[in-house]
């Protein structure tokens, strides 16, 4: 029973369905729920909100089933169903779409203050962002700096980490309002709001999530790097374990393959040579 609970706890979230269910169903019914609903029900009205809620449903439910199968969650997955559940209020309300704009902004605004603040309390949360068992062998890089007291210099590190890792949701906050100012223009409440949601989840991907993403990267090369010139570790003995045992599995694989190769191209060499 406690190693099927420790699997459970282990149990990474798979990005592909996270997207599917976050982005692409939401998307899907929002732009297309109109049409559908009128080819199959022609005599029935069925109101916009009906779309909206139901589009809102499978972030919401995905949600749910992703925190009782790992059995865990974080500060951001929280901030995140909050905001589906603003946007639902918005649209069934009917409040000003103005309120979107600043909705979407204030998400990544207040995780990005909350990363500030946490900079203040023991638990800075750029350690369970970025400086974190899953990604880093924190065990022994903590021991390393214990050993070459350069415990203060590294804490120096995880503050302009912090620093920059905040300046990602800055980033996204600013990219959040534009997009949401640019696109949502039709009362709350309505099919034409819905289209225009559609279009604002579907290029919050590439118009967002990628910029915020290459400055959060940046912040974690800048910590990685820096942890090495101190730690005098490769950037393999730093890396957690199990991404470890994954690199040395996949090196097997290549190397298994790379000798397949050699062979049979041995073997064509001896029969060319008949």
């Amino acid at each position: 029973m406690e190693t099927e609970n420790k699997t459970a706890l282990e149990k990474k979230e798979n990005p592909f369905v996270s997207i599917i269910f976050n982005i692409v169903i939401p998307v899907l019914i929002l732009s297309k729920f109109a049409k559908i609903t009128a080819k199959f029900f022609p005599d029935q009205t069925i109101s916009p909100v009906c779309g909206l809620l139901i589009a809102l449903a499978f972030p919401t439910l995905y949600f749910l089933y992703d925190y009782f199968t790992r059995h865990k969650t974080n500060f951001i997955s929280i901030i995140g169903f909050v905001s589906i559940l603003l946007t639902g209020i918005i649209g069934v309300f009917e409040f000003p779409s103005e309120w979107i704009a600043y909705k979407e902004a204030s998400v990544p605004f207040i995780i990005g203050l909350a990363i500030l603040i946490s900079l203040k309390t023991p638990y800075p949360l750029v350690r369970k962002l970025l400086y974190n068992k899953e990604l880093i062998d924190v065990e022994k890089v903590d021991g390393i700096l214990e050993e070459k007291n350069a415990t203060e210099k590294f804490d120096k590190i995880l503050v302009n980490s912090t620093y920059m890792l905040a300046l990602s949701f800055l980033v996204s906050t600013i990219l959040n309002f534009t997009l949401a100012k640019i696109l949502i223009h039709s009362p709350s409440g309505t099919e034409e709001f819905n289209q225009e949601l559609a279009r604002m989840t579907g290029l919050s991907y590439p118009v967002i999530a990628l910029p915020s993403t290459l400055v959060m990267m940046l912040a974690l090369w800048y910590l990685i790097h820096n942890v090495k010139k101190i730690t005098g570790l490769t950037m393999e003995e730093m890396l957690a374990p199990q991404l470890r045992n994954k690199m040395s599995e996949m090196d097997k694989k290549e190397e298994e393959k790379k000798s397949i190769e050699e062979n049979d191209a041995q073997g064509t060499n001896d029969v060319s040579n008949e």
